[in-house]
């Protein structure tokens, strides 16, 4: 049998080298070896082994990493969240499985940690969507159709399991266009070499729209009358849209009269995203097998630095999809819980795990300190923890929980179960480092008869304001409790996840909260608090959250995963083996903790 071997040397200053040679075997015994690192002497060589088997041939590969910064420690810097060694990440880009391996496509400055209009799609791949490796750039700007930037778009997988890419060039007019990209060689599993079409760009921005407002192509999807239809973001005369088009060939693309959804008031959409979600069970589909009953369909945008979405359902003879809150709903609703996330999370995109039958979505998450805190680490952005996504029994909403591989990490296993935690107290997790964790938590709630009242007189109330106002520190009633997390040990520095129970318009609510002031001693980073509600009816006396700590991002999920927060701190004392985690309840109802389990959390190889 034919091998294909990947050894990534990363030396100072190296330029990429590859070189290729043929190896048969019939008896190795080894597969999908993960990442082998040495490091050696005072000048920084690291050696990174990555056996990555396939058929037809073995790959020897050399790459430019800079050893020098690997030995630099930086205490925000994450362990087991996607990121490159270096330098500006946003958006991703075209997520897929291939041939046995997962790809991450990636928008990314290679030049510097800031933001630059001439992105490039960075490159990773991976077997378990945890640990990776990067390979060359996918695209980069250097034909008149892309001059100046690869910016975001999507793959899309024509019939025999062809992938192709649709995204927006940046042109030598600076004005965005489509462009189509296509793999050079379809049996490299690893897909290290893309060809750009010759006749790009196959989509001009439509007469009366601004030339800078025409960007990131959804996946396409087939109708039942076999021609392809594709959206894409914009600016129109209807407000922010998802503006649609259709080709019987890929190549050549005609654009619908109308959106196939736009909102008044949103702004420019970016990076628009639309797909099916099965009205029963846990289970992704995709487009090929979403045209019938059991089906609803999602419609998200991102602006205004959230990621918003509708659901409703999707006519392919129509072209027209309506969503369940009525023709016209404009995405604001505070109170429906239309956001994938609360806080730090941008410009996603999902794809169709065909190896697992799942939905996984991607998301960006920027950075809360400065410009120049930026530049000065020299790097920027992460991407959150990939999570399954699916729609609730209720069919209201979307539930995310981070994939199960994730689990793969978990070490250092602590438990604890019926454990009163009364009001005004707190009480320490693990005993140890927490800078890197995982913990489940599950709260018996005490009698919602002494819940607050809250205002009404105004209508819809905003849970963000309302977490700004009664952050943890205020003394309430049924609440706030939750986790301390990145605290030090006299618990100066912390950030602060909770629940609190508040009556409003003649019921209880769950107000969710990440409370970002004492994150920090630092005085330049943001610390807005986020907040949402948990659509949850409290009288079930039951309320479970889940939550990510790696360093510098704490990403929870309340309600098994129907509100999700993510945050960024930036803690000075609370670092590394001085990080402490801690339950808390500054109501004045003693809650129990039903069940709480926590985990330390291994590093990613991240090559």
């Amino acid at each position: 049998m034919n091998y294909r071997v990947c050894i990534y040397i990363n030396v100072m200053e190296a330029r990429i080298v590859c070189m290729f040679f043929e190896m048969n075997t019939t008896n190795l015994l080894f597969d999908k070896m993960p990442p082998k690192r040495l490091e050696i002497g005072k000048y920084g060589l690291v050696v990174s082994f990555v056996i990555l088997l396939t058929c037809n041939r073995i790959g020897f590969v050399v790459s430019h990493e800079y050893a020098n910064e690997v030995h630099t420690p930086q205490v925000q810097r994450t362990s087991y969240h996607f990121q490159p060694l270096k330098n500006w990440m946003n958006d991703p880009n075209g997520p897929m499985f291939y041939k046995g391996i997962y790809h991450f496509f990636y928008q990314h400055n290679p030049n510097g940690a800031v933001f630059n209009s001439k992105m490039v799609w960075a490159h990773s791949i991976s077997y378990d969507l945890i640990n990776w490796v990067h390979l060359n750039h996918a695209l980069e700007p250097t034909d008149p159709f892309d001059i100046n930037g690869c910016w975001s778009g999507s793959v899309s997988f024509l019939p025999e399991n062809k992938p192709r890419i649709l995204y927006t060039g940046i042109d030598s007019s600076s004005q965005q266009v489509q462009n189509l990209a296509i793999p050079a060689n379809y049996s490299d599993p690893f897909l290290e070499k893309w060809r750009k079409f010759s006749q790009n760009p196959i989509i001009a921005p439509p007469d009366g729209l601004e030339r800078n407002r025409f960007r990131d192509p959804t996946t396409a999807w087939q109708g039942p009358d076999g021609e392809w239809r594709v959206a894409i973001g914009g600016q129109t005369s209807y407000g922010g849209a998802a503006m649609l088009y259709r080709s019987e060939d890929f190549v050549r693309w005609h654009q619908f009269r109308f959106p196939l959804y736009s909102s008044q008031d949103s702004g420019t959409w970016e990076c628009p995203d639309f797909y099916p979600v099965m009205l029963n069970g846990t289970n992704g589909i995709g487009f090929s097998s979403g045209f019938g009953v059991g089906v609803k369909y999602v419609m998200k945008a991102s602006f205004n630095s959230s990621d918003h979405y509708t659901l409703g359902s999707y006519v392919p003879e129509k072209e027209k999809f309506t969503s369940d809150y009525g023709p016209g709903f404009d995405f604001k609703g505070i109170n429906l819980g239309l956001r994938y996330d609360y806080g730090k999370f941008y410009a996603s995109k999902t794809f169709y795990d065909s190896s697992q039958k799942r939905r996984i979505l991607w998301g960006w998450v920027n950075e809360s300190d400065s410009r120049q805190d930026d530049i000065n680490k020299g790097w920027s952005g992460l991407q959150a923890i990939p999570r399954k996504i699916w729609l609730s029994k209720t069919g209201r909403q979307l539930i995310q929980w981070p994939v199960k591989e994730i689990k793969m990490l978990r070490r250092n296993h602590f438990s604890l179960h019926h454990k009163e935690l009364r009001g005004r107290s707190t009480m320490e997790v693990l005993g140890g480092s927490a800078s890197q964790v995982d913990v489940e938590v599950s709260f018996e709630l005490p009698y919602l008869e002494e819940a607050e009242s809250v205002d009404t007189r105004w209508g819809v109330l905003d849970p963000q304001v309302l977490c700004s106002k009664r952050d943890a520190s205020v003394n309430g009633r049924v609440g706030p409790f939750g986790l301390l997390v990145l605290a030090s040990n006299d618990l100066s520095e912390h950030t602060a996840i909770y629940f609190h129970i508040l009556k409003a318009h003649n019921r209880y609510v769950v107000l969710m909260c990440s409370d970002q002031s004492r994150s920090s001693f630092r005085k330049e980073v943001d610390k807005t608090a986020h907040g949402a509600f948990v659509d949850i009816d409290p009288c079930y006396k039951k309320i479970s959250l889940r939550t990510l700590v790696d360093h510098s991002i704490v990403e929870s999920f309340g309600g098994k995963g129907k509100t999700c927060i993510t945050s960024r701190v930036y803690p000075t004392l609370a670092v590394n083996n001085n990080a402490r985690l801690y339950a808390f309840n500054n109501g004045t109802q003693t809650v129990v903790i039903s069940s709480l389990k926590a985990w330390n959390m291994s590093n990613a190889e991240i090559k």
